[in-house]
């Protein structure tokens, strides 16, 4: 069989834009997105990409170009998961929450050559824009509202046109640039948008065809699901699940915000099947005042932080069916889940709560995980007690970080790659992850790098050591906590709010310490690193801090 190789049949890039032409042929009259009162069907969405991609390519967008998306889940902000790369470009989508200094960093970062805007980010744009070097090209705008009319009339010059605009203009036969390549980049996300030397994770076309089918394998979604997206679309292009909701033919229920009951709300007017998000999404759930049963099951996927066993119960005591699962941006979604055994299912509440909370076993489709000692590369005892790090190999890992080669080489070793985090192996094969060697705090699905926010109060004139650490939250699962050693001599001393309202000038309000304890000395080893460690368990001794619950953009 030696004579038998590869042909041009055979050689067809793997990319998930596929999908969606099969997808208009099949499921042409069916709903693909439902927001407010506007309903598109499969054919629509199917045009208007091909419109969006063509306006595109009109405007100059060649292949290579990096194009921005800064947007809630709204449909334009679905349909721009696959106009971007249908044009050739690589998309890249912003985090809404992000303040105007972080935004033009990773702008100017990326090189972005155009930026779509959601009109609630219009400020904050314009701001990022201001913030740009002077010699530096500013990519152009478009605006995205939800009144079309009311956006044509309001456009400013800062604004090159609007998106329906570029809906209207563009040519439905136009030909959507197919890659040459599996392995041309597709997408951009950043793991940290918060330092003047962002993350920028580059993944390709493979990556995410891999990812998304595998996803919808090991969540075992079904064709035509209702889908509610509860999870940002820019959260690592929500999991891959806009490209894996239009392979399946499924309805996209889009909306900007929420909170508990208009989650029920809308299950309950939809007949809602599925749903992502992180913990606190199901607290929100369980702390509305809707406490009525669901009519029908509803599937959800969760992720980041373990949910607390209390709250497992409670979400599906009402009938939801949780889901748990791991991954990194770098992994372009979830790729290790934790598979449900029949038998589990006789075990008492508690039992069952703490096997869900651990992470489990790799997804079909993804090549190998472990836990290793990180020196020496060695497998850790699978005992559930030997911690190590969390090491992963598999199709969807991304190619690298966009212009930082050494970051590359430092995670990817031996075939590896290195996460970062710290786990252990249990004897059954499934994983848990006990802590994260980089500090990260995830707060309301939200990762929070601890270093960050130190370096922010190292501004302080009266902050003379800070650390940060997670502090347990009933709502957002974990809130930042600052311990603060102040310097002598000092004549007045910042009070608790002094210090927050000064992070609150220089950070995105969600990264901003919730908790700030003053100490007179952080406790340090003989070598003089903080002891992050003692202060953590001073932070869960404090206990659950009741915080405020409301929508999230």
């Amino acid at each position: 069989m030696e004579e038998l190789k590869p042909t041009p049949a055979s050689l067809s890039p793997l990319t998930p834009l596929a999908f969606l032409e099969r997808t208009a042929t099949v499921y042409g009259d069916c709903p693909s997105v439902i927001y407010n009162n506007i309903t598109y069907t499969w054919s629509q969405t199917h045009r208007r990409c091909l419109q969006v991609a063509s306006s595109l390519s009109s405007y100059g967008i060649k292949p290579g170009h990096v194009v921005s998306v800064v947007a809630p889940n709204i449909p334009a902000m679905n349909e721009l998961q696959f106009a971007v790369p249908m044009s050739g470009a690589i998309l890249n989508n912003i985090n809404t929450r992000l303040d105007a200094r972080t935004i033009s960093i990773l702008l100017r970062h990326s090189e972005s050559q155009l930026v779509f805007v959601d009109c609630l980010s219009r400020d904050v744009i314009l701001d990022a824009m201001s913030l740009l070097p002077p010699n530096t090209k500013r990519p152009p705008l478009v605006l995205i509202a939800d009144d079309a009319e009311a956006a044509e009339s309001s456009i400013s010059v800062d604004f090159c046109c609007t998106y329906e605009s570029m809906v209207e203009k563009g040519d439905p036969g136009f030909r959507w640039v197919q890659p040459y390549s599996e392995w041309d980049p597709m997408v951009l996300n950043y793991t940290s948008g918060t330092t003047s030397s962002p993350k920028g994770v580059v993944h390709c076309h493979r990556s995410v065809f891999t990812i998304t089918v595998g996803s919808l394998i090991d969540w075992g979604v079904p064709k035509q699901p209702v889908y509610l997206w509860t999870l940002p679309i820019f959260h690592a292009n929500g999991w891959s699940y806009p490209w894996g909701i239009a392979a399946v033919g499924g309805t996209n229920i889009c909306l900007r915000k929420f909170d508990g009951p208009t989650i029920h709300s809308l299950i309950k007017r939809h007949g809602v099947t599925h749903m992502c998000g992180a913990p606190v999404v199901l607290t929100m759930l369980t702390n509305s005042t809707n406490k009525e049963p669901l009519k029908n099951p509803v599937q959800i996927l969760t992720a980041g932080a373990p949910p607390p066993s209390a709250v497992l119960f409670r979400t599906e005591s009402l009938g939801f069916v949780v889901s748990h699962g791991y991954g990194l941006t770098e992994t372009a979604g979830l790729v290790v889940s934790c598979a449900w055994k029949p038998k589990w299912n006789t075990f008492p509440a508690s039992e069952r709560a703490r096997l869900k909370a651990r992470q489990g076993v790799k997804i079909v489709g993804f090549t190998e995980i472990d836990v290793v000692e990180p020196e020496s590369g060695k497998r850790v005892k699978r005992d559930g007690a030997a911690l190590g790090e969390v090491v992963l190999k598999g199709g969807c890992v991304m190619l690298g970080y966009l212009k930082d080669p050494t970051g590359t080489s430092k995670c990817m070793k031996d075939g590896w790659f290195y996460t970062g985090d710290v786990g252990v192996m249990h004897q059954d094969g499934y994983l848990e992850i006990k802590d994260r060697s980089k500090d990260v705090i995830i707060s309301g699905g939200e990762n929070i790098s601890s270093v960050e926010i130190e370096s922010v109060l190292y501004t302080h004139p009266a902050v003379n050591e800070a650390a940060v650490v997670a502090r347990p939250d009933e709502f957002w699962g974990e809130t930042p906590c600052a311990f603060v050693g102040l310097k002598d001599g000092l004549t007045q001393k910042p009070s608790e709010k002094d210090i927050i309202d000064f992070c609150r000038e220089k950070m995105p309000h969600y990264m901003v310490p919730k908790t700030v304890v003053f100490k007179d000395e952080l406790p340090k080893t003989s070598t003089g690193k903080i002891q992050k460690f003692v202060l953590r368990g001073i932070a869960k001794g404090m206990g659950s801090q009741g915080s405020s619950k409301g929508s999230r953009m």
